[in-house]
């Protein structure tokens, strides 16, 4: 096979010795329009992973690059004058240049023809079975074949210079500055035996705020010198961007995703490899990772499959998925430095805890693995800070899941609350036997918080016929029962949410049709607007007027009395998920022209005055929360920039705590599932909003709690699910994790000891 690889980075030499290894009859060509010894950036970076996957593809070329590495474990993070430094997180740092001579060279050593300063602006003027494009983040293959490889390229919102230094780093070091005009962050990590790679970074606003796209090449670098002294000690900061004049050295990040991989031109295909078909953010020093692994794998397809469709096709599914794992983790770091300011209220072992776990790959028992020591010093420092927040002595060695934590007067013995749950099973609101076994199985479980379901404020405002309610005395009567069983026989507490329907409701239970209208019976129905949420399905719901809301508002406050009276520790606004109040929030609901509707401040008018009638009704010394629907996955609707607004103006409404949930107000919806897929929307909230946050979705093992908590994520964990396969979640993840000081109910201390010992084995 004649094969041509336009571009000689470390993506073409690798597939080129790769295949030339397979197979020495192939003739292999290799194009670069740099000279030998050209490139670009300074040192690159693997993982002990990354190199375990190149020796088993080619020993000398891996054994190469091994000994040429600089090895080191430990991640410096200095931020607000203090040290952080975990370790055991084996990376290897190596010249760009070196690495490429070290490719050259085996290439050349097994009979690849390397062609150099040669420009490829038309690929179908060689003669190749098979061209590989290789060419970069600006390849002009993939833009000669555009409507082929469907790229989207997304210029990111910070501007980066990529510099050199002699001083020595022993560990791979993250330097954090605060400016007069916001911050800078440097990544650095040594690479070879006496240099180091100096990444500078800082959003855009704060580039040009800072004078910098006025500065000459020379000025900026000065600049970055004063900024970073006390990392340098007297040390120079070197560019290899001596052709860029003023603030071109400064770049934006192109992050780009393309749809297809494989361009057939007739019986000759053009494929995508490294940066041509992808990037991953530097801050996870995965470019040069991928590339390879591009390589790898198609070497590996033409190895296995029976012919080039068959090959190509292999590639393209398998490296596909990858490469979008890899990218989303990338992402999410890259994130996490446009948005330092989220972080930069935080003490120090925290966001460096935060940047640690920040691409979301990484998590609390990984970093237990990796330096147990660390972990440990983190947890007690964690422990110790929300001892103080309550006012207990600190309790050592305790997962951050497993701190207490305060709101208003109530004190929760952990960070764990059971999510409430519908379960379509009250008689004319009345909850009952079954409602006792189930709160009070959960109560008994080891979480600190066991919420109710959402209880209906009129029997017009319920979701189905099998919804509890709390609007006659009957059910008041019915919810004391539960609640007192709760406070006297179990160390939990209990929490109510309270909410109207609105145009989703007057439909069957679950388990017969969820969403589906009643077949008889049905009740009138109201929302912000008039809508049918399944459309041509679904009854048709009028537009509330201001009679409607007044009597509706008189509603909530009735409930909310009837609440205390029961004596709930917690109560919770639900204005999510398309039900009456989350109507109004939502553009996608509420097409009204008065008052109510309009800006986002006019759409939440009315469920800000409902939330602040039930505050003035219910104990000043209980919390209150609002769950929200932070993002409608549909265009046009509420977005997570909205959602931290929506938060603020119920934080100054009196909110103690957003539940922070997502979508079901549109049909139309496109959710991006995952595990704590929601978490992030926690986070901007708790972050920027500055007001208490419960992380919810997909939250199913310690580990994510453990992680959400300690980073600073969100105050709180509601976890749903798995508490209805397991009652006791709780107490078995603690059991799991090997924290043993958790308390049980002492008829279950049998239990308790058996399972630890079970887990210990």
């Amino acid at each position: 096979m004649n094969i041509l690889c336009i571009g000689g980075g470390p993506a073409g030499l690798y597939f080129a010795l790769l295949m030339k290894k397979q197979n020495p009859s192939h003739q292999i060509t290799v194009v670069e329009r740099n000279r030998p010894y050209d490139t670009f950036g300074w040192g690159v970076v693997f993982s002990d992973q990354t190199l375990g996957n190149l020796a088993e593809a080619d020993a000398p070329s891996a054994q190469a690059i091994e000994a040429s590495f600089n090895h080191w474990d430990d991640i410096d993070v200095f931020f607000k004058g203090e040290k952080v430094t975990s370790g055991g997180h084996g990376f290897c740092g190596i010249g760009r240049k070196h690495l490429l001579n070290i490719l050259q060279h085996r290439c050349e050593e097994l009979g690849v023809s390397l062609v150099f300063e040669t420009e490829v602006t038309d690929e179908q003027q060689y003669d190749a079975d098979l061209i590989i494009a290789s060419d970069g983040l600006n390849s002009r293959i993939r833009t000669r074949h555009v409507e082929s490889f469907q790229p989207q390229i997304e210029q990111r919102h910070c501007r980066f210079v990529w510099m050199g230094t002699r001083k020595k780093f022993d560990a791979f070091t993250f330097a954090f500055k605060q400016t007069e005009h916001g911050w800078f962050q440097a990544h650095i990590y040594q690479y070879d035996a006496d240099t180091s790679t100096f990444i500078v970074e800082t959003p855009e606003t704060v580039w040009r705020a800072s004078g910098l796209a006025e500065m000459s090449q020379e000025e900026s670098i000065a600049f970055c010198e004063r900024l970073f002294a006390d990392q340098l000690d007297g040390h120079k900061l070197m560019t290899n961007a001596a052709h860029l004049r003023g603030s071109a050295m400064w770049i934006t990040f192109p992050r780009i995703v393309c749809g297809r991989w494989v361009h057939w031109n007739g019986a000759v295909p053009v494929v995508l490899m490294g940066d041509a078909a992808h990037t991953a953010h530097y801050s996870i020093g995965s470019g040069t990772k991928l590339a390879l692994e591009d390589a790898i794998e198609l070497a590996r397809c033409f190895g296995s499959q029976p012919d080039m469709a068959s090959a190509l096709a292999a590639y393209e599914k398998l490296r596909a998925v990858e490469v979008l794992k890899l990218q989303n983790a990338a992402r999410n770091s890259m994130e996490w430095f446009e948005n330092l300011d989220r972080y930069t209220a935080m003490e120090a072992p925290q966001f460096a805890y935060s940047m640690l776990t920040r691409s979301q790959r990484l998590s609390h028992e990984n970093l237990r693995l990796r330096d147990a020591a660390y972990v440990a010093g983190y947890e007690r420092w964690f422990a110790q800070r929300a001892a103080a927040q309550v006012g207990q002595p600190a309790v050592v060695d305790t997962p951050p899941m497993f701190t207490p934590y305060k709101v208003r007067d109530l004190t929760l013995k952990n960070r764990i609350l059971v999510s409430p749950m519908a379960q379509y099973s009250a008689v004319d609101g009345v909850v009952g036997d079954y409602h006792l076994a189930h709160l009070g199985a959960r109560a008994l479980g080891g979480a600190a918080l066991v919420f109710a379901e959402m209880t209906c404020v009129s029997a017009d405002a319920r979701i189905t016929p099998y919804c509890p309610g709390l609007y006659t005395p009957e059910h008041t009567q019915a919810w004391k029962r539960i609640v007192d069983f709760v406070h006297h026989h179990t160390d939990a507490a209990i929490a109510v949410q309270i909410g109207h329907a609105g145009a989703k409701g007057s439909t069957r239970a679950m388990w017969d049709g969820i969403d589906q209208p009643l077949d008889k019976d049905n009740w009138p129905l109201v929302s912000a607007s008039p809508q049918q949420y399944l459309q041509g399905i679904s009854q048709t719901a009028r537009e509330m007027t201001t009679e409607d809301m007044d009597r509706i508002q008189a509603d909530f406050v009735r409930a909310t009395l009837a609440a205390d009276e029961a004596g709930f520790d917690w109560l919770e606004l639900h204005c999510a998920h398309g039900y009456l109040l989350s109507s109004f929030i939502s553009p996608l609901t509420n097409q009204r022209s008065d008052d109510y509707g309009g800006s986002l401040e006019n759409r939440c008018r009315y469920p800000l005055r409902v939330f602040a009638a039930m505050r003035a009704a219910w104990p000043q010394h209980k919390p209150m929360s609002v769950r929200i629907s932070a993002h409608d996955w549909v265009e046009g609707g509420i977005t997570p920039d909205d959602a931290v607004q929506i938060a603020r103006l119920f934080k100054a409404a009196g909110a103690d705590m957003i539940d922070c949930s997502s979508g079901q107000v549109n049909k139309q919806e496109k959710p991006v599932y995952g595990r704590m897929f929601q978490t992030p929307f926690a986070d901007r909230i708790r972050n920027e909003a500055g007001i208490g946050a419960i992380a919810v979705g997909s939250i199913y093992e310690a580990d994510h709690a453990n992680s959400i908590i300690a980073a600073g994520r969100a105050d709180l964990c509601a976890v749903g699910r798995p508490h209805l396969a397991n009652p006791a979640w709780t107490l078995a993840e603690a059991a799991r994790i090997g924290y043993k000081a958790i308390a049980w109910p002492k008829q279950y201390l049998a239990g308790k000891q058996q399972l630890e010992r079970n887990h210990g084995r």
